[in-house]
């Protein structure tokens, strides 16, 4: 896969609901994912089961309300950018929140090695 239809592949499984499907397919086993802050865990996580992890906590504890996500901005063969501007409550609290956030993946062998979160 190249970085085009990778990059098309990842934005069209967040806006059709099937981001923890794409993992597997489009992520690397060792892939590293890196927030903007520290939540309480670190930064950092490592590892495709991490990476799932993280998505599985979210799952459980939000509800998106609204969430769009703009087109792939590749940059040169091996990264591109998607801008997400998402609503979500959370489902414990109610509370509900707004966020954007930029997203880097880095792409290596066609598949993402590392993404990087900027909000």
């Amino acid at each position: 896969m190249d970085l085009k239809e990778l990059a098309d592949a990842l934005v069209e499984g967040c806006r059709t609901g099937r981001e923890v499907e794409n993992l597997d397919k489009l992520y690397a086993p060792d892939a590293v994912s890196v927030e903007g802050a520290d939540y309480g865990n670190g930064r950092e996580t490592k590892g495709l089961d991490g990476i799932k992890g993280k998505h599985a906590w979210w799952d459980n504890a939000m509800e998106v309300t609204r969430q769009e996500v703009s087109d792939p901005m590749l940059h040169g063969d091996d990264r591109f950018a998607v801008i997400f501007d998402v609503a979500a409550r959370d489902k414990e609290s109610g509370q509900s929140m707004e966020m954007k956030e930029v997203a880097i993946y880095h792409v290596a062998g066609g598949k993402i090695v590392r993404e990087e979160f900027f909000g």
